[in-house]
């Protein structure tokens, strides 16, 4: 390890963190290692990253005295933030601070900060085409990411913004995937209409991530986004149609229908799934797809990321 650079990779046992871990470790001859930090070391996730190589680190994004002792010496980071452990912008917003404070102390020569837009530079809060959530936000998992964007770049931390992607892995972790209806068919739930959905696997965001350092300084100061392919809801229903053996219906819904479902986060993400159909131009522009695969020539199609975890995904 003395001779590579050290990536400090937060998250490390989460979707995109760990990504970003498999991806340095998996390529034993690209001059990069994996300082992994989590909460608990003792976990298994932790224990396996362990085993297959990296530096495992006890740190707290909530600690700023634990997230400076765990970039010191390293190259750069990988930072991320995970909205749906606390469901509270503010903190999220807090967390950004601490990691772009780190940085900037450890000396960090590249950061890697994955966010997403804020909604409200679209869609002000007097805006009654949406409804504001908790007093301050049109989606707060997007929002508090990109409010807190400046801590970097007005910290003079050498930073590329990173904006990802809907992961394709929501299907099997967040109950978003087809579901049988009262006849018996499957269907797959989205306020979408007829706009696209620019997706990725989860992994392909450390892929590409890790192809963002390969080329060194190139897109630090810049803001680049990724996907794996951009398809609408019919799309996905046909492809999940495909690799399952049997009808998938595109079962379409209204933003206001699907912030009604009640489950936890319904109002954050039916907005969300809102600003994606109503600003889809943009949104599809900002990650392109092309652009993606010259970072991560492994990058997956939607059908090949189905075929590998089609039973994975449950239907209940």
């Amino acid at each position: 390890m003395a001779d590579k650079k050290i990536i400090a990779v937060v998250g490390s046992t989460g979707a995109q963190g760990g990504g970003m871990a498999r991806a340095i470790l998996n390529d034993a001859d690209g001059g990069f290692a994996v300082r992994a930090l989590t909460r608990d070391v003792n976990s298994e996730k932790a224990k396996e990253l362990a085993r297959t190589g990296a530096e495992v680190v006890a740190a707290d994004i909530d600690d700023p005295g634990s997230l400076q002792h765990a970039f010191a010496g390293a190259y750069g980071a990988f930072c991320v933030t995970f909205y749906w452990a606390h469901f509270s912008p503010e903190k999220e917003v807090a967390e950004v601070g601490a990691m772009a404070r780190a940085a900037k102390q450890a000396g960090l020569r590249h950061v890697i900060w994955s966010t997403l837009e804020d909604t409200r530079k679209w869609i002000p809060l007097d805006d009654n085409r949406m409804p504001t959530l908790m007093e301050k936000y049109k989606v707060p998992h997007f929002d508090g990411k990109g409010e807190a964007d400046h801590f970097f770049t007005d910290g003079g931390v050498p930073t590329t913004i990173l904006l990802t992607s809907f992961y394709w892995d929501n299907f099997i972790y967040f109950g978003m995937g087809p579901k049988k209806g009262p006849d018996g068919k499957l269907a797959l739930t989205l306020p979408m209409g007829d706009k696209k959905l620019p997706g990725i696997a989860a992994e392909d965001i450390g892929k590409c991530a890790l192809g963002i350092f390969r080329r060194g300084d190139e897109f630090i100061g810049k803001r680049v986004g990724i996907a794996g392919e951009h398809l609408t809801g019919a799309q996905m229903a046909a492809s999940f149609g495909h690799a399952l053996g049997q009808e998938v219906r595109y079962n379409v819904v209204t933003p206001e229908q699907y912030r009604s479902f009640g489950f936890p986060g319904a109002d954050d993400l039916g907005n969300m799934f809102q600003f994606k159909r109503d600003f889809n131009e943009y949104f599809c522009g900002a990650r392109d797809i092309a652009f993606s695969r010259s970072l991560n020539p492994e990058l997956q199609t939607f059908d090949r990321w189905l075929a590998r975890n089609k039973s994975r995904i449950p239907l209940d």
